[in-house]
């Protein structure tokens, strides 16, 4: 394999043909000297500016490495990642997996498991009792989960808003339900008489 150096500059322009003669040409993003791995970004296949294509190279499997425009500038060290804020987003998204299991293993319907996700996405504080949908322990939800099963103090804005998110949830899933029936729908067939 003639051509390979020991390192490759971050930013450097540069060729490979696999071992399956297939050709990449891009910019280095990364390389590890000791697996001889080579991480190269070019311009999108699919032709979108604003989307490149990531090539993960194994220098062992190349039949030819060409350097075509060196870069010996020490790379931009990049900001550290949050590790606190990607474990908080972890936790949160193992709560809402567990709280649609919890949903799935009390054989709630797929209307009430929508709603269920329908709520989520406002507010944080919504549980499952059963088939029911609490929300922030002030305001149930129970099958089928209509407006008029919304049940809480009438009074309460809580109470008020719920009702309105299931209103809005149930019109939303009605004019969903329509469309299909619109759009496939096909004038009826003429069979020739005999």
């Amino acid at each position: 394999m003639a051509g390979v150096s020991d390192c490759f500059g971050i930013g450097s322009i540069v060729y490979c043909k696999t071992c399956y003669n297939k050709e990449i040409e891009g910019e280095v993003q990364a390389f590890d000297p000791q697996t001889k791995m080579l991480i190269l970004k070019s311009a999108a296949s699919n032709g979108r500016e604003s989307l490149n294509d990531v090539h993960v190279v194994n220098l062992s499997l190349v039949s030819d490495v060409q350097v075509r425009k060196e870069v010996n500038i020490s790379p931009v060290h990049q900001p550290a990642l949050n590790l606190q804020r990607l474990n908080t987003r972890v936790r949160n998204q193992v709560e809402e997996k567990r709280r649609l299991v919890t949903a799935l293993a009390a054989g709630v319907s797929p209307d009430g498991q929508k709603l269920f996700l329908t709520i989520c996405k406002t507010i944080n504080d919504v549980t499952w009792q059963g088939p029911n949908i609490v929300v922030l322990n002030q305001v149930t939800i129970t099958p089928p989960y209509r407006p008029e099963n919304v049940n809480g103090n009438a009074e309460s804005k809580a109470f008020n808003h719920i009702k309105k998110v299931v209103e809005k949830h149930v019109k939303d899933q009605l004019i969903a339900a329509n469309l299909p029936e619109n759009n496939t729908s096909s004038p009826p067939s003429s069979s020739p008489s005999q």
